[in-house]
């Protein structure tokens, strides 16, 4: 209670998921470290990741050490063709978390560009903001340069500005235009408001042509700018205020 007589309001929340907006590791991690015993709450050890747990009074510790919210994270890098966006992998092929700073804590990407895609990616510790610029009722633009092997035509733009079905969904772009065109194949610039999975190859297979680079150029108001392939910097305040600005504008919040 309060001294106004009112209810102090609970946050507790999962275990697991405390963790993970603590900064701390992703939510699949932190599943890991309770299984394995590691991780106890006010002192005992806890077996279960959604046990009720509130981060500002509860005393949560890993391996012994007890866990404070980290400082955030914000990481854009312009991720090059051939690596995996994921933080491990079983065939052990090379993933992003080769362009980040050696000793960087952990950070998870927003979003996921496949093996093949290239351009700007987010990463960050920040589980909330990165689940607010993910969330496909965000309606956050999503700017993308896509080679394609043909020369595009306004037909083909007309085609993939109406939508494409594909395996039952309905895949629609907010905006589709012709870049430039070469004696063979041409680029389009193709803008997602809701990304689905593989939603641009799918889209431009259906029509029977191929993708032959795929570049994302912007999130919103964020663009790849001068970052040189394979090129890892912080987000800078500035730009993290306009994205912040950016979703609070397309969301309808004030």
């Amino acid at each position: 209670m309060t001294n106004t007589g009112k209810p102090v309001k609970s946050r507790r929340i999962g275990l697991a998921r405390v963790l993970s907006k603590l900064g701390y590791c992703s939510r699949a991690r932190a599943f890991e470290l309770i299984r394995a015993d590691e991780v106890r709450v006010n002192g005992k050890v806890e077996r279960n990741p959604e046990r009720p747990t509130d981060p500002a009074r509860d005393r949560v510790e890993v391996a012994h050490i007890a866990i404070r919210a980290a400082r955030f994270l914000y990481y854009v890098v312009n991720k090059p063709r051939g690596l995996i966006t994921t933080a491990s992998d079983e065939k052990g092929r090379e993933t992003i978390y080769s362009l980040l700073p050696p000793d960087s804590p952990w950070v998870a990407p927003v979003g996921r560009l496949d093996k093949a895609s290239e351009g700007l990616l987010l990463l960050t510790n920040d589980s909330e903001w990165a689940a607010k610029i993910t969330d496909p009722n965000s309606h956050l633009d999503k700017t993308y340069h896509v080679q394609v092997s043909t020369l595009p035509s306004e037909q083909m733009v007309e085609a993939l500005s109406r939508g494409i079905r594909s395996d039952g969904e309905l895949l629609l772009a907010k905006r589709v235009s012709i870049l430039r065109a070469g004696g063979k194949n041409g680029w389009l610039e193709i803008v997602l408001e809701e990304g689905k999975n593989r939603q641009i190859r799918r889209m431009v297979a259906a029509l029977q042509i191929e993708v032959l680079r795929l570049i994302r150029v912007a999130i919103g108001p964020l663009t790849l700018g001068e970052l040189p392939k394979g090129g890892c910097r912080a987000l800078t305040a500035e730009e993290k205020a306009e994205l912040d600005d950016a979703l609070r504008l397309v969301r309808g919040e004030h």
